[in-house]
């Protein structure tokens, strides 16, 4: 394959150097721009869902607890169902739920940005 010594290269101009496709000086790319406020709004509909599911989550896992200790009446099988769903339920409401108090108690690390918004 042929190599290509002879093309000359040339300086760009001032308003094409630094990544600046825009062409204008002081405006960067809106992509990589963001607005601070975005950060302090607070998803109140993901929050309730995450409550919602941490205490279903927590009751279903009691009532299979129940269910394996002879407490409460019902077979083995339903007590592995109800552990699996509260396990399902549990989880993902105990995440989003502890990084809305974090986020709310201004730990370092955490915001509201970080929990989905439905």
């Amino acid at each position: 394959m042929a190599s290509r010594r002879h093309v000359r290269y040339s300086r760009l101009t001032g308003d094409q150097q630094d990544g600046d496709d825009s062409g204008s000086e002081g405006r960067g790319d809106p992509r990589f721009s963001y607005a601070p406020r975005a950060f302090d709004r607070i998803p109140w509909k993901s929050i309730a869902l995450a409550m919602f599911l941490l205490s279903l989550g927590s009751m279903l896992l009691f009532l299979a607890f129940f269910i394996f200790t002879g407490h409460m009446g019902g077979d083995r099988s339903q007590g592995i169902g109800f552990l699996v769903l509260g396990i399902l339920a549990f989880l993902p409401g105990f995440y989003e739920t502890r990084i809305a108090y974090y986020s709310w108690r201004g730990a370092k690390g955490y915001r509201f940005a970080s929990i989905p918004d439905y």
